[in-house]
């Protein structure tokens, strides 16, 4: 996967649209960030999920999932290996964050 596919996905989320946060892409719903590109560089999107998701990723599968380093990291910002990572998988990771962001009208 690249950060092309990263985005695509992203964005095929229901009311999904591109932002910027601090010169780097990120994905919102409802005006909340879910996802970003902020560390494409280094070959990893971003997810934003609650501790206990991110737990649960990184023991399912550390090879892909790790913690960003520092605060947000503890707050739930969790790295995803885009070179490791296959679609379906992916696709779902992305869903949960997005669901964790989007107003209740559309995560129902």
């Amino acid at each position: 996967m690249t950060g092309t596919d990263f985005r695509r996905m992203a964005l095929s989320m229901p009311e999904a649209v591109e932002g910027a946060h601090f010169g780097h892409a990120d994905f919102r719903v409802g005006g909340k960030i879910f996802a970003t590109l902020g560390l494409e560089k280094e070959g990893y999107g971003v997810l934003i999920l609650t501790p206990e998701q991110q737990a649960g990723m990184v023991e399912d599968a550390p090879q892909i999932f790790s913690r960003v380093a520092g605060g947000w990291g503890r707050q739930g910002s969790t790295r995803v290996l885009l070179a490791k990572v296959k679609p379906d998988i992916l696709e779902a990771a992305l869903r949960t964050a997005w669901r964790r962001r989007a107003p209740k009208r559309l995560a129902g």
